[in-house]
């Protein structure tokens, strides 16, 4: 039983006063699965928020499953999984393979190459069912490089966690007929509807308990986590396996039931924090909203009067193809125009858009694979029709991921000297880069470009605190000299420079980050776990007594200098920075601040792919983007935190004579607004190594 299959419904043993007779066919249900996709598409396209229509689809989709399953075991038929898992996916998947190809095309022809490898491991992730813990991975992932950018294939998620619930359930039910047979010889009495209940409830209150808690501390991986949704999936089958008892009870309380969970439904993403808080127990509205109307039994005054009007029946036949094309659509659409947000009008486009392209899909694809007799008569058949919808989305995944691979190759065997990125700026670099070299990193291998240099802190190195979740070491460890770089991904990228001078000078480096978490003292601007790492972080140069302590010392605005900002406004000192690094000072730890990064609107290398290196739309002068002094200037020039504290700035090497450039000496500056890559900064080491001994009065 697939997700867009007909709405069938386990007959009542008995019918309330003043209903009408329960048929195999249920019109509302269509009905709420139009409305459910309905609700999903407005608010992703209008509101950018989720509305919990989703969760009534996943609900819907074991309520189906199991009805199918009881029905098989209670009038003596074979599960026959086997077949069952053929013939489902044989439906599912000739829709889902028809939208992966498009986005394929539509990613190469308009997606930037800087998402292209996203895209590539979510496809396949897509196809197999398991986009779900791919996005789950990225979302609590800080390092992946897609991670503020949204995907056209985000929403495949809910389908691969209902694609794996195809498979566990039949599974769960087989084995509720094993555990039936070994338990009825004991209890006579018990029933295998009430042995899938006793399963299911375990399931539900096992899971939903679990979803609460991973809801609560870790939402962002909860959301797309298999097992913090299976209670949606047990309460659906709950209601299949007690749905003759529920529809046995008086007209009304169900007909008034019914109405309250269409309310809810549609009110669910209005009144709730859906993508924030969800799928703990917030989730158990839209699902018991979806159970009031699964048990409310036809009714002249129930809600079957609304979801069985003719054109939601219709739209629900469509749902599952129409679920697949609008994200795509809306995502596409907006990457073209390089919009945030969409209008009235063209959001009704874009919705009469997927709804023409979900009736082809299911007019010319979709209905006529289901109904293929031939096809369907042997498993053989089915088994190569899966196989030949899988390649024809991997042979073009293939000779994508092959073109990008060959590009890669060709950068990789450049000559060092036409990419010599900072060096370039060096008046006595001599030599001009061909014009046909790359320019690298290539935007398909970000991925790659964050400074990890190091290897685990290990040994006397090793922090004892676990608040401090990241620490690095390099360099030679039985060097006279030790530098520890204290802060967030910001600190981390000028590692690769520390790194090459470390080598040089034969000195050991420590990395001590934490995503997010900019060094300083106790501040309103931090929360607990970013303040508890500084804390630590401190604590941990203390003890070992470093020769210096690099840090980021100022904090750049997102975006250029509009409305006129101040220069205070577009570039601070670090929240309580000073309460940080004094302790280190009195201790007489030397402190270098670095003066943070220029921080661009959007990510430079998508600007690169779109419009080219030299466009004048990826460059911005340096003024618009940090302030024109810096704000450690004045205090290192005033002594006033002491002869411990210097400051560094190499601003002048990643904006050249006053403009911020994408690439410089044939090398990507920046791998998104505010991140630079590994490459660039490494090269400029000398500069870094020259500026590093002055801001500490050093001779080399």
């Amino acid at each position: 039983m697939s997700i867009h299959s007909p709405a069938p419904v386990l007959a009542a043993r008995g019918k309330p006063a003043g209903t009408k007779p329960v048929s195999g066919f249920r019109p509302e249900l269509q009905g709420l699965r139009a409305l459910a996709v309905v609700l999903v598409m407005v608010y992703h396209v209008w509101f950018g928020r989720v509305s919990g229509g989703v969760d009534v689809f996943l609900m819907l989709s074991a309520f189906f499953l199991t009805g199918a399953f009881i029905r098989k075991v209670e009038t003596g038929r074979p599960l026959a999984l086997i077949s069952y898992w053929l013939n489902v996916f044989r439906r599912l998947l000739p829709a889902a393979v028809l939208v992966l190809v498009a986005v394929i095309a539509a990613s190469i022809a308009f997606l930037p190459k800087a998402r292209w490898s996203s895209i590539m491991e979510q496809t396949s992730a897509s196809l197999f069912y398991r986009q779900n813990w791919q996005l789950a991975g990225e979302s609590v992932d800080y390092y992946a490089t897609d991670h503020a950018t949204a995907s056209p294939l985000q929403h495949f998620w809910s389908l691969s966690i209902q694609g794996q619930i195809f498979i566990l359930w039949p599974l769960l039910l087989a084995a509720g007929v094993v555990l039936f047979k070994v338990l009825s010889t004991r209890f006579p009495s018990l029933t295998y509807r009430g042995t899938m209940g006793i399963l299911f409830g375990a399931v539900f209150i096992g899971s939903l308990a679990y979803s609460i808690h991973i809801t609560a501390t870790a939402q962002e991986w909860a959301y797309f986590d298999t097992g913090a949704r299976l209670w949606e999936f047990a309460l659906g089958s709950l209601v299949a396996v007690f749905l003759p008892l529920l529809q046995k009870l008086p007209a009304a309380l169900t007909v008034p039931l019914g109405w309250v969970g269409l309310a809810a439904i549609v009110s669910c993403g209005m009144l709730l924090q859906v993508e924030h808080q969800f799928p703990g127990y917030l989730a158990l509205w839209p699902t018991l909203a979806a159970a009031f109307i699964l048990m409310a039994p036809p009714n002249n005054f129930g809600v079957q009067r609304v979801l069985a009007l003719g054109p939601l029946v219709k739209l629900g036949d469509i749902s599952y193809a129409l679920y697949l094309w609008h994200w795509p659509v809306m995502i596409f659409f907006l990457v073209e125009t390089g919009g945030e947000s969409i209008s009235f009008g063209t959001g009704l486009g874009l919705m009469l858009l997927s709804l023409l392209l979900a009736w082809a899909t299911t007019k010319i694809v979709e209905s006529p694979m289901r109904s293929w007799k031939w096809l369907s008569a042997k498993r053989r058949r089915v088994g190569l029709s899966i196989a030949v919808l899988l390649a024809l989305v991997l042979v073009p995944l293939g000779g994508w991921e092959h073109r990008v691979s060959a590009e890669e190759t060709r950068a990789a065997s450049q000559a060092g000297i036409d990419n010599p990125g900072a060096a370039i700026l060096d008046p006595s670099f001599g030599h001009v880069p061909d014009a046909a070299a790359l320019p690298i990193p290539l935007t398909s291998k970000l991925d790659d470009e964050w400074s990890n240099f190091g290897e685990d802190c290990a040994g006397p190195w090793a922090p004892r605190s676990g608040a401090i979740e990241y620490c690095q070491q390099g360099g030679n460890p039985e060097a006279e000299k030790t530098i520890v770089l204290l802060g967030d991904s910001h600190a981390q990228h000028w590692s690769g420079a520390v790194d090459v001078m470390a080598e040089k000078q034969d000195w050991q480096w420590i990395l001590l980050t934490r995503p997010s978490c900019r060094f300083g003292g106790p501040s309103e601007t931090r929360g607990d776990a970013c303040g508890d790492f500084n804390l630590a972080a401190g604590a941990y140069v203390l003890e070992h007594d470093p020769d210096a302590v690099f840090t980021i010392g100022t904090f750049t605005m997102l975006g250029e200098d509009e409305d006129g900002r101040t220069a205070a406004e577009q570039e601070q000192i670090v929240p309580d920075y000073r309460a940080g690094i004094q302790p280190m000072l009195d201790a007489g730890i030397p402190v270098v601040a670095m003066r943070d990064t220029p921080r661009f609107t959007n990510p430079a290398p998508e600007c690169v792919d779109r419009f080219g290196a030299d466009a004048s739309a990826c460059s911005k002068p340096v003024s618009k983007l940090i302030a024109k002094v810096s704000p450690l200037e004045p205090i290192v020039k005033s002594g006033e935190w002491g002869e411990n504290f210097s400051t560094m700035d190499m601003t002048d090497q990643l904006c050249p004579e006053g403009t911020c450039s994408p690439i410089v000496g044939n090398v990507l500056i920046y791998m998104d607004q505010s991140h630079l890559t590994s490459t660039y900064v490494r090269s400029t080491a000398e500069v870094f190594e020259e500026r590093f001994f002055t801001a500490l009065g050093w001779e080399k």
